[in-house]
């Protein structure tokens, strides 16, 4: 039976957490969508109990294992195998609202075509207190970028993809000994090709976990310099203000720093915004150098 839409979980030692998605799937009111994880190399037994659910046949469940490569690994994964038309990420410690398939199916059978990337909605957390802003009401559709840069919108959103336009874009790299590429690389690339249709409701339940990587920014940003390196060159690449481009040629500067690349002024693809950059980007480098864990969430995009 071909489906709709896929709901992909990147899943690393989340066997505590992970059935919070799974019991929000079986109450789904529309069961148009698959349910596939990405086990990204757990070791607390999420295996056996993805296999328990598979051998109850509630919902139609795929299972990949593979080695531990961090978040964006783990989406390269999912990218690979997701053969439905829409997909969307559920975390493993998220899970969706009981008719956030039919909302999805029903506004994208309506309003959507190949003329549109996909949909953007609503996160909110468990007291139904919505993330951030709500959508503008007056918009149909816009680049993510666009949302959050022109129109103020603040907070996580639920990015809902065509498979074909997730499919077009290259892969987050994988480096060796590193764990995390913003997830953001690929939306960027994606905003340069159509816009999100807005779809103002909430789609996803959030929380943010002490172990999660919005709580942990400034360790992400110590221990994968590669990683951000190579993700600021791409949002300085695609800035859509002068002061977005030197707030990331400052992060460019940083993270060329943590990783000891000396020749980053060469290859930096917005040389005089980098070289303005220069003071604040040192500033960034020896805070975070120097600061502990970061207490603050920040967006889980």
């Amino acid at each position: 039976m071909s489906r709709l839409l896929t709901v992909f979980t990147p899943a690393y030692n989340r066997a505590y957490t992970l059935h919070l998605c799974y019991e929000s799937l079986l109450r789904q009111t529309c069961k148009d969508f698959e349910w596939l994880i990405i086990d990204d190399g757990s070791t607390d037994g999420t295996r056996e109990l993805v296999e328990t659910w598979i051998r109850e046949n509630n919902i139609p469940i795929r299972y990949h294992y593979q080695d531990n490569q961090g978040m964006h690994g783990a989406h390269n994964a999912a990218y690979e195998r997701i053969t439905t038309e829409l997909n969307v990420c559920i975390d493993s410690d998220d899970y969706m609202t009981d008719d956030a398939v039919e909302k999805i199916a029903d506004f994208w059978r309506k309003h959507g075509s190949d003329s549109y990337a996909g949909i953007v909605g609503l996160d909110m957390e468990q007291s139904g207190e919505i993330i951030g802003t709500r959508l503008p009401d007056k918009l149909k559709h816009a680049a993510l970028t666009d949302l959050y840069v022109l129109h103020q919108v603040r907070g996580d959103k639920k990015l809902v993809y065509r498979t074909a336009v997730t499919s077009a874009v290259p892969p987050y790299p994988v480096y060796p000994g590193e764990k995390y590429v913003p997830l953001s690389y690929k939306y960027m690339l994606i905003d340069q090709q159509y816009p999100l249709l807005l779809l103002n409701e909430p789609l996803c339940v959030v929380e943010y976990l002490q172990d999660g990587s919005s709580l942990n920014m400034i360790k992400q940003y110590r221990t994968n310099p590669r990683g951000f390196q190579f993700f600021r060159k791409t949002a300085m690449t695609y800035a859509p203000s002068w002061r977005r481009l030197i707030q990331e040629a400052a992060h460019y500067v940083s993270s060329s720093l943590l990783m000891r690349n000396w020749r980053f002024l060469g290859e930096s693809p917005r040389k005089g915004a980098t070289l303005l950059a220069l003071p604040a980007g040192l500033l960034l480098y020896l805070y975070i150098q120097n600061t502990g864990r970061n207490a603050v969430p920040l967006r889980k995009r």
